[in-house]
């Protein structure tokens, strides 16, 4: 299991195909916030989301967070603030 706190602010999310999916705001519990502006389009839009712990692979020796999914399939997983 990755340690969340060797995530940083402003580190790119990706997914396991190499897509950007976000960045990350901070680190909430056990789930990295992404920022606003990867919030996505329609109802998504202007708010945060996150993305679970469980989802994370490893992280890059340049801090990039690598995701276990997809770039099209973490969308589906990620979360809002109340989970």
């Amino acid at each position: 299991m990755v340690d969340l706190s060797t995530i940083k602010e402003h580190a790119e999310v990706i997914g396991a195909d190499g897509v950007h999916v976000g960045t990350v705001d901070h680190v909430d519990g056990d789930r990295i916030k992404l920022t606003k502006a990867d919030s996505g389009e329609g109802s998504h839009k202007g708010h945060h989301h996150y993305i679970a712990q469980g989802l994370i692979a490893g992280i890059d020796g340049d801090g990039t967070v690598r995701l276990s999914a997809t770039g099209a399939n973490a969308v589906f997983f990620e979360e809002e603030k109340d989970g």
